[in-house]
């Protein structure tokens, strides 16, 4: 069953890859906003913030690079509404394949497209100056961190492509998870803020992973933030997948 189901997901996988070859543009989307505000706090407003680093970008792109992930798998609950809405769904049912498999395919796709769009955004970030100190581990760290970031957020998208009404509903969930960078340690630290502000900031998990980015890649002890940091994205995680499986299972019955 095991070996069946990912043999599956392997050859779904495959064609949801090819999809993306096909449409390059939506990874080139996806990394472009978040280009485009990195730009614009690095070069317009970064002299009128104070961090307490020299170096702005390198306090900014830890932030930036969620962001990113928070826009980019608003393509995969698309993908999936789409899929659903063609009628896709019921043919791969009518095949002897794990049924599961359909999803995980989507779930790897989008690891493997913001993995890219990452790629790309910490390019543009060596090129206006980011600077670390981080050595291997820390960055094989940092990858950890945002691949399961990714993954709980995925599942969440999951749920949106199989529960949405429409592409506009499907694609409008991550609208929140983007503006949640915007009150957090993203782009000032927490202690400037008014202290409703702050207490939200200071205890939502945008903070915690930036604050262990920022930390890994300045070659710092992260403390207890990563260990926060974990605890939500795997609380995320776990949730988004019981509520996607459970979903799953209302709209093939």
């Amino acid at each position: 069953m095991t070996t069946h189901l990912l043999d599956d997901t392997a050859s779904l996988t495959g064609r949801s890859l090819r999809h993306i070859t096909r449409s390059a543009d939506t990874i080139i989307t996806t990394a472009v906003t978040p280009i485009a505000i990195m730009l614009l706090f690095v070069y317009v407003f970064g002299g009128a913030i104070e961090t307490g680093t020299e170096n702005y970008v390198n306090y900014l792109l830890p932030g930036i690079l969620l962001i990113a992930i928070a826009s980019g798998i608003a393509y995969t609950a698309v993908r999936l509404f789409t899929d659903m809405q063609s009628g896709i769904f019921e043919r791969f049912h009518s095949m002897p394949i794990a049924r599961s498999s359909v999803l995980w395919a989507h779930v790897l796709t989008s690891l493997v497209s913001n993995a890219i769009t990452v790629v790309i955004i910490v390019v543009v970030g060596l090129l206006m100056g980011f600077r670390t100190s981080a050595s291997v581990l820390s960055w094989l760290t940092v990858a950890g961190i945002l691949a399961l970031f990714t993954l709980a957020l995925t599942w969440l998208a999951v749920v949106a492509g199989l529960s949405a009404k429409s592409v506009d509903g499907a694609a409008g969930f991550s609208y929140p998870l983007i503006f949640l960078p915007f009150i957090s340690s993203a782009f000032v630290p927490t202690d400037t803020m008014p202290a409703p502000v702050r207490v939200f900031a200071e205890n939502q998990p945008v903070t915690s992973i930036v604050n262990t980015i920022q930390d890994l890649f300045a070659g710092e002890p992260v403390g207890n933030d990563i260990w926060i940091a974990l605890a939500w994205c795997v609380g995320i995680l776990v949730l988004g997948y019981v509520l996607a499986m459970a979903a799953y299972r209302r709209r093939i019955s």
